[in-house]
């Protein structure tokens, strides 16, 4: 039988709550449980008090998993956003990069790893160095991965437009060809012709995204005529010498490559901006806002340089 403390909703803490919203982001009472490393029923016990402190069932079966009720969701957008503000409130106001001892977890895919990562950790380790980062692979995941709390900052070409996180604008670029230094299709302009029928490398990045250089050719009623297919960019200066292959990727990416590979312009640029978000959770926080500080100014670093070839 229920007690009436049970059934008292001013007897629900911070940590039941991040029960609820574990639950409700994962749709999974044996997934939840594994985040929190603990057993499943005592999520179920945790659901169990929920249920009876709200009057409702918060969650039904379907499936193989579990949806929330229509009440379950205006309880669970309440809560995260009283958590967040309660875990802001308890960190430490006062923050020394030099003695910092924590530990980011930042989701990005191989475009920020390549270019605003590898200048980010030589900063920390100059300034902040008990500062650990843990990088995460976002491919489209990134929001869930953000609001669910797997990462404490999201960087990459996406936009998020919904109460709870924050964001702003870190740098853009734009899409070039790299092939090889011997390659001819280098030694004129390509126009579009010339570029769609390039036999080409297409880098997929993962996941159901896709390269805006793609969406602009497929708007444009074409398609690459694509010789091989990567997940990644990392190994293109290995396997475009000695080709007729070509490959678009960002002209920051291609910078990477030294001077291994040409470097042409894309008839198809595609200007896109990378984006730097974070939730309520850590927006109150002196060193994620130092953090986000010393992010803000690399990547201006970056922007200075002009992308060009």
């Amino acid at each position: 039988m229920a007690s009436p403390k049970d059934a008292d909703p001013l007897a629900v803490d911070f940590a039941a709550l991040r029960v609820l919203r574990l639950v409700h982001d994962y749709g999974s009472f044996s997934r939840a449980a594994e985040m929190l490393g603990v057993n499943q029923s005592s999520v179920s016990y945790t659901v169990d008090r929920l249920r009876r402190a709200f009057g409702d069932p918060l969650f039904v079966r379907q499936g193989v998993g579990v949806v929330p009720t229509d009440r379950c969701e205006d309880i669970v957008r309440a809560a995260a956003r009283m958590v967040d503000e309660f875990v802001a409130l308890a960190a430490p106001r006062a923050f020394d990069p030099a003695f910092a001892a924590a530990t980011v977890t930042i989701s990005c895919n191989y475009y920020e790893r390549a270019t605003l990562v590898p200048v980010l950790v030589q900063r920390l380790r100059a300034t902040a160095p008990g500062l650990k980062l843990r990088v995460i692979t976002s491919t489209v995941r990134g929001r869930e991965q953000l609001s669910r709390g797997e990462s404490d900052l999201l960087i990459g070409p996406v936009k998020i437009d919904e109460a709870g996180f924050y964001g702003r604008r870190l740098l853009g670029d734009h899409y070039v060809c790299v092939l090889a230094h011997d390659n001819p299709l280098g030694d004129s302009p390509l126009d579009v012709a010339r570029f769609a029928a390039a036999p080409q490398v297409v880098i997929t990045y993962g996941g159901n995204w896709r390269s805006r250089y793609l969406v602009e050719m497929e708007a444009a009623g074409l398609a690459p005529n694509m010789a091989l297919e990567l997940p990644s960019p990392a190994t293109l200066r290995e396997i475009l010498p000695g080709t007729d292959l070509i490959a678009t990727v960002p002209l920051r990416s291609a910078r990477t490559f030294g001077a291994g590979l040409r470097i042409v312009d894309c008839p198809f640029p595609a200007p896109f901006g990378i984006d730097l978000y974070w939730t309520t959770r850590t927006h109150h926080s002196p060193m994620h806002r130092w953090l986000r500080g010393l992010i803000g100014h690399i990547a201006a670093e970056l922007e200075t340089d002009q992308p060009g070839k």
